[in-house]
């Protein structure tokens, strides 16, 4: 599937499809939920994602690397600072030897994505070094637009829209949100355990809930109603960012839609699943039943092809891309600087 998808990206050159078949292995490994959503985009336009969410997941790795739990906040900035020059050099040439940058670079060349995007991106991962709660929503926000709303941004163009591209962004951007949101929520004990907490302690003070008490619950095994109290609000919270975003789906590319409408609905299940479980996400991980997973792809592959035949049956001519929606060749260090 590999070779399919950069050959009809028209990806010829050799180390630049062993950087993208790296990123796409990362999304395979890392992102189950949204490498499935991936598989129902068009086959031309999987590399891109794959190399977009490949560098997301490389940098937050810096900043989350349990393997080496010994490494100091020191060594991971230095290693952002080594990141980001790199990152900085590859979208100035377009090239870069570093594979995960040589395909991101490729990618914002292809489709004209924002480097102000990916500047606050890692401005959110370095902060990650550093914050371990936040006080507000709106503080939350600052990490999240960096860490979350960008991505939902870079993806814009690679996805394609049938509207002008600002009156998509603010539903583009809310979808990342929400997506991250619902991490936060499922892995309340998993960020807990690295000292962080990504609800905001005023949500959370709303009904008698700190970190003390999450760290009781957390280490004795025990319920507390508050906390679930907490726990509800938190994906009430969440299912209106969702809210947001939704009139963003039918702004996309028809080709597109199945896509992100399959992640749409598999993400906001993980939080069906947290309340199916008792907001106990302090003591376990909750997960989408398989059947439901496979029943959303099969609804997915459905959408894809309605979608296509609907494509073929209103081309009367030469074919029209959907706005942002460009050829993967980019001129030789032709990196654009915003987004056209």
């Amino acid at each position: 599937m590999t070779a399919r998808e950069l050959d009809a990206a028209g990806i010829a050159d050799p180390r630049l499809r062993d950087a993208y078949a790296r990123c796409r292995r990362l999304n395979a490994r890392h992102g189950k939920t949204y490498f499935l959503a991936t598989r129902l985009l068009p086959v031309e336009r999987r590399p891109a994602v794959h190399a977009l969410y490949g560098f997301a997941r490389w940098a937050d790795d810096i900043v989350d690397d349990l393997e080496h739990p010994a490494t100091t906040a020191a060594e991971r900035a230095g290693q952002l600072d080594v990141l980001q020059a790199r990152l900085a050099d590859g979208l100035r040439s377009g090239r870069s030897r570093e594979p995960v940058v040589a395909a991101l670079a490729h990618t914002a060349a292809s489709y004209g994505i924002d480097h102000r995007l990916f500047t606050a991106f890692m401005a959110s991962m370095r902060s990650d070094l550093t914050v371990t709660d936040y006080a507000t929503y709106d503080d939350l926000y600052g990490y999240m637009y960096g860490s979350a709303a960008v991505i939902g941004l870079q993806m814009m163009p690679v996805l394609g829209t049938v509207v002008p591209r600002e009156e998509a962004a603010p539903h583009a951007a809310a979808l990342g949100v929400a997506f991250q949101l619902t991490n936060f929520v499922r892995d309340v004990g998993e960020d807990l355990d690295r000292g962080r907490i990504y609800l905001p302690a005023d949500l959370l003070a709303a009904d008698d809930v700190d970190r003390d008490l999450l760290e009781w619950s957390r280490t004795t095994g025990a319920r507390d109603r508050r906390i679930t109290a907490s726990m509800r609000a938190a994906v009430a919270l969440t299912r209106g960012v969702y809210r947001q975003a939704a009139p963003g789906l039918g702004m996309l590319d028809p080709l597109s839609r199945p896509c992100i409408r399959a992640a749409f609905v598999l993400y906001g299940a993980i939080l069906d699943a947290v309340a199916d479980d008792g907001y106990a996400v302090l003591h376990r991980r909750s997960v989408v039943p398989r059947r439901r997973r496979a029943a959303v792809a099969v609804d997915g592959l459905v959408r894809v092809a309605a979608a296509r035949t609907r494509a073929v049956a209103r081309v009367s001519g030469p074919p029209v891309a959907p706005t942002g929606v460009r050829p993967a060749r980019p001129r030789p260090g032709a990196v654009r600087e915003e987004v056209a």
